[in-house]
């Protein structure tokens, strides 16, 4: 889809701002053919690690559990060419030797660390405590994720403080991503902003985006977040400026959940020229150790 294509789906709501929409850069130059490989989110296994954010994880007693090197295995067996390792989930005060040994699983095996995930909020005005205390987390991960060999951070652009409106608190999100992506740019590992909290639509998402000053972030499109009438526009719309992206089974249209059609989404990748991986993001709430493969190997024939 090109920028003419963009301004006509988003209509009267893009044309208000469209001196910064038309500034949206140019989309990544990928050598001819989509080379798109499959991969896991840890997040698909939220109720079976032992740590949740730095505490322990409130869990089914009867649910399996699996550390992260554990979850690195499973890829491996289950058709995931890919793993995202998702930070929530590490011990409290992970160390280097923890991290290399998730990088020593991964390549023994032929699995590649395809990310890791934060759930920062860079929406606090620069100089609140709180702005502070998210870079420093933020950072902490870009070099938790050099250890690892992982190329790609999901960031989020963040919730709205309160008393910060829409306005402010999306120049407060580019002005941080900007510090962030500076620091990851020296390690060569690629912030993607993800549609989520405050970012619903992909006007919004291509505004953020294109208005950091960095080579260094791009899109993190996740399948199930857009909230809009039509959310397939939506990743048409991202998928030239995409680094990563996230599926989920279902999606919203109109407030009505719905199965996502794979087929769809992996035409509107191909089509936009994407290569890189399409990593599961698993939310139901089955047993993910039954009910992901054969997920995983429906994507694999889709992708």
């Amino acid at each position: 889809m090109n920028r003419r294509n963009f301004l006509q789906i988003t209509g009267a709501g893009a044309a208000a701002v469209s001196p910064t929409l038309l500034a949206v850069p140019t989309p990544y130059q990928r050598q001819p053919g989509n080379r798109i490989q499959v991969g896991l989110a840890a997040y698909s296994f939220r109720g079976n690690f032992r740590y949740m954010k730095g505490k322990e994880n409130k869990r089914d007693e009867s649910a399996k559990e699996i550390d992260m090197p554990g979850f690195i295995e499973f890829c491996a067996n289950n058709g995931a060419a890919g793993a995202e390792l998702t930070s929530y989930f590490f011990p409290p005060e992970v160390d280097a030797t923890y991290l290399a040994n998730c990088r020593k699983v991964a390549h023994i095996n032929g699995v590649a660390i395809a990310g890791t995930a934060v759930g920062n909020n860079f929406s606090y005005p620069k100089d609140a405590p709180e702005r502070a205390e998210q870079m420093d987390y933020v950072k902490q991960w870009i070099d938790h994720s050099s250890i690892m060999g992982a190329p790609h951070i999901r960031v989020f652009a963040g919730k709205h403080p309160k008393g910060v409106s829409a306005e402010d608190a999306e120049k407060n999100a580019i002005e941080a991503l900007e510090e962030a992506a500076d620091y990851a740019g020296q390690k060569g590992i690629f912030l993607g902003i993800e549609n989520h909290d405050s970012v619903g639509s992909a006007d919004r998402l291509l505004r953020i985006v294109q208005a950091v000053k960095s080579p260094w972030v791009g899109v993190n499109l996740d399948s199930g977040n857009f909230r809009t009438e039509d959310p397939y526009a939506d990743m048409e719309a991202s998928a030239p400026f995409t680094i990563n992206v996230q599926l989920k089974t279902k999606l919203k249209i109109n407030d009505k959940e719905v199965d996502t059609d794979w087929k769809r989404v992996a035409r509107i990748l191909k089509e936009s020229g994407y290569s890189g991986f399409v990593i599961l993001e698993y939310e139901e709430k089955g047993d993910p150790f039954s009910e992901v493969p054969p997920i995983l190997e429906e994507l694999n024939r889709h992708f």
